[in-house]
């Protein structure tokens, strides 16, 4: 019972800081600290409940035990991250997000592709993961190959909609006020439309971050050498190595939320003049 009244008062106390913070003005460390208690104090109630309820860690571990569980598998948890993050999604992202470019750029100049292409996309786009996994495992073989070759599928089409989409977000008026210029269709494209499209560009990579680490982690329940986060987790699950599951979990939200991360820096910085990153 007291685990029980433990985690009320918490909840309470985190939530009345909270309220707090939120009417002391919006500054960062406001909008750091928020999240962060937020955080902390669903993690202190999970301790409790589990605890208080003696729920077996087969089912739900307490995040202590998936704490010292991380803490003793950093060897395997760092190989995994290599094979899973840096091999699987973040090169599938990079030939993907290349790739979504070159085609948006292609598009832009055919109207035989903007009329094929992008339905094409949306129907490529619609296709199940758990589909298309299996096949890229017997095309490429079993490595990270296969896994960032379903990251490219999956982030391309997110990428390609948002860049064609933002390649017309210039208006009339400034492309004629470029022709008076006597600019190109290069010129115009690289002064103009590019930046005017890098909102848009970037809303599709921040999409794709997620889909990306999802992707490689989702592909490998479908074949893989013995090293990789989803490898881990589906042999995790069979051994009953629920606490090593969660700890893989753990590592692919702080891979996944500083991915995200980087990708908004780039983007406040190459948009500062944006109305969305005033302020």
């Amino acid at each position: 019972m007291s685990w029980l009244i433990l985690a009320l008062l918490v909840w309470l106390g985190g939530w009345a800081l909270n309220n707090w913070l939120a009417h002391r003005g919006d500054n960062r460390a406001v909008r750091i600290a928020i999240p962060v208690i937020f955080g902390l104090t669903l993690l202190v109630i999970w301790e409790a409940l589990v605890r208080g309820f003696g729920i077996s860690p087969v089912i739900l571990p307490a995040p202590s035990t998936v704490a010292q569980t991380f803490a003793a598998s950093t060897d395997i948890l760092w190989i995994d991250f290599g094979q899973t993050v840096v091999k699987g999604a973040l090169r599938g992202f990079a030939i993907g997000a290349i790739a979504a470019f070159v085609a948006a750029v292609l598009i832009d100049r055919s109207a035989f592709l903007t009329r094929g292409l992008l339905p094409i996309g949306n129907f490529v786009a619609a296709l199940p993961i758990v589909g298309i996994a299996p096949i890229m495992v017997n095309w490429f073989g079993f490595d990270w190959q296969s896994k960032a070759a379903v990251v490219v599928v999956m982030v391309f089409f997110p990428i390609l909609v948002n860049t064609v989409q933002g390649l017309n977000e210039a208006s009339a008026m400034q492309r004629d006020l470029m022709r008076t210029y006597a600019a190109g269709y290069w010129q115009t494209l690289f002064r103009l439309r590019l930046p005017a499209a890098m909102p848009f560009v970037f809303n599709g990579l921040k999409i794709a971050t997620t889909l990306a680490l999802i992707g490689a982690i989702v592909a490998e329940y479908f074949g893989s050498p013995t090293r990789g986060m989803g490898f881990r987790i589906s042999t995790g699950v069979g051994s009953l190595s629920i606490d090593l599951v969660w700890a893989e979990i753990a590592v692919a939200a702080l891979a996944g939320t500083a991915f995200y991360g980087i990708v908004a820096w780039i983007e406040k910085r190459v948009t500062f003049w944006h109305p969305s990153q005033r302020g």
